[in-house]
C-alpha cells in the first residue's frame, strides 16, 4: 500500500485508540472550504463520524475561511460534512458501530489528484494501563539501543 501524504493529521488517534480497520472516503465540500484546505486552515482533532439513514457524516471538522474569500457568503466553519463511501463499506462500518466499543474517527486528510479525501478508521479506545504498557515498551527499546551501542 502506498503511504499517503496527509496535509492535516490527527496525532491523538494513535495515542488514544487501537486501530482495527482503515478506509479512504471522499468529502463533499463547498468551494471556500476547498480553498481553505489548500492552505491547511482546518482541524480534525475532535472530529468523529456517525451513520444516519445509510449516509455517513463528519462532525466537528473545523475549517477556517480565508480572509481573501468573498465577504457576502455566510461561513459556517462547523458545518456537518457528508462522506462518500461504497454501500459495502457503509454496511461494514455500521456493523462495527453496532458491536460494542467501536467508533469511527478521522486519521487525516490527503489530496488524491484534485480531490480531498479523508482517511477514516474503525477504532477501539485504549485504557490507561494499555497506554502505560506502550510507554514502558518504548522506554525499554530506547534503553536497549543505548546498551547495544555501548557494547559495540
Amino acid at each position: 500500500m502506498i503511504e499517503k501524504k496527509f496535509f492535516i493529521f490527527n496525532k491523538k488517534v494513535y495515542n488514544n485508540f487501537f486501530i482495527k480497520e482503515r478506509f479512504d472516503a471522499g468529502l463533499i465540500l463547498k468551494g471556500w472550504e476547498v480553498k481553505s484546505l489548500r492552505f491547511n486552515k482546518g482541524t480534525i482533532i475532535n472530529s468523529y463520524i456517525t451513520i444516519i439513514n445509510k449516509k455517513i457524516y463528519l462532525y466537528n471538522f473545523d475549517i477556517n475561511p480565508l480572509k481573501t474569500v468573498c465577504s457576502h457568503i455566510n461561513f459556517n466553519s462547523k458545518r456537518i460534512k457528508q462522506l462518500l463511501l461504497k454501500k459495502k463499506e457503509i454496511n461494514l462500518l455500521q456493523n462495527y458501530i453496532n458491536s460494542q466499543g467501536f467508533t469511527i474517527v478521522v486519521i487525516g486528510l490527503f489530496w488524491k489528484k484534485s480531490l480531498c479525501k479523508a482517511n477514516i478508521a474503525v477504532v477501539k479506545g485504549k485504557k490507561k494501563y494499555d497506554k502505560r504498557n506502550l510507554l514502558k515498551k518504548k522506554i525499554w527499546n530506547i534503553k536497549k539501543i543505548r546498551l547495544l551501542k555501548k557494547n559495540i
